[in-house]
């Protein structure tokens, strides 16, 4: 069983991201490891991009400060690795296309294996465009996680049958941030997904209080949350170790 299977085999699993390198990368190893710590089963760390165009507000100021502070691809696989050391908590890195088609697709998912990372979710990879990177990447047993949005409609079902790891299933339209209602119907995105595979499904985009989550985990296999974490780490620093630690407590269903 893959570390991300296990994130799923014991009830609703709970998915945090940081920005890699936000404060400093030092930080970001500090606060996943307090994430872990509070019982997060899964951690997202991005990778700093000059266009992160799924991100809001929050996330875009997390890759600016992490990126003005030198953070770079190759820190964060570093972060990965020190990690790995210390912890099984199954890691995936999001970020966008262009940073790994530089890298080259190959040398990206064998780093990837060499540093511990399981899974790498990438927003603006098309679904008719992943088997170029899918390929590669499952020569090094790296999951490639698939998204399904409330656009995808008709495609739901095919995303689903070829997805692996888990699927990210993205809550609301627009970018990634805290929304105080989630209006998408996601029970039948759901429904739809588990007619046609058993890959878990969790949701994401928008979920930051306690009653968003227990209402998320009541159907699906997981809840993701970003933007609330990331604005602990706007607003504390390299003190918000701390506050991620009470935070992800009170959050995780």
């Amino acid at each position: 069983m893959s570390r991300i299977s296990k994130a799923f085999d014991h009830g609703k699993a709970f998915i945090g991201f940081v920005t890699g390198g936000d404060p400093s990368f030092e930080k970001s190893e500090e606060f996943i490891l307090e994430m872990e710590r509070a019982g997060a089963d899964l951690i997202e760390i991005g990778i700093p991009f000059s266009d992160p165009i799924a991100e809001g507000p929050v996330i875009q100021a997390a890759n600016i400060r992490a990126l003005s502070g030198g953070a770079t691809v190759d820190g964060c696989f570093e972060l990965a690795a020190r990690l790995r050391a210390k912890t099984d908590v199954p890691l995936v890195f999001l970020t966008y296309l262009n940073p790994v088609f530089r890298r080259g697709y190959d040398k990206f998912f064998a780093d990837c294996a060499a540093a511990g990372v399981d899974g790498v979710i990438i927003p603006d990879l098309p679904f008719e465009e992943q088997p170029e990177v899918k390929t590669p990447a499952k020569a090094h047993s790296i999951d490639v996680i698939s998204l399904i949005a409330p656009t995808s409609e008709a495609r739901i079902a095919e995303i689903a049958k070829d997805a692996s790891g888990f699927i990210y299933v993205v809550s609301s339209m627009g970018v990634t941030g805290v929304r105080s209602e989630i209006k998408t119907d996601l029970r039948s995105i759901i429904e739809t997904i588990r007619s046609v595979t058993d890959v878990p499904a969790a949701v994401g985009f928008g979920i930051s209080t306690p009653g968003q989550s227990r209402e998320i985990a009541g159907f699906a296999d997981g809840v993701i949350v970003g933007s609330a974490i990331v604005k602990l780490c706007e607003k504390h620093g390299a003190d918000a170790g701390r506050y991620i630690y009470e935070y992800v407590k009170s959050v995780k269903p």
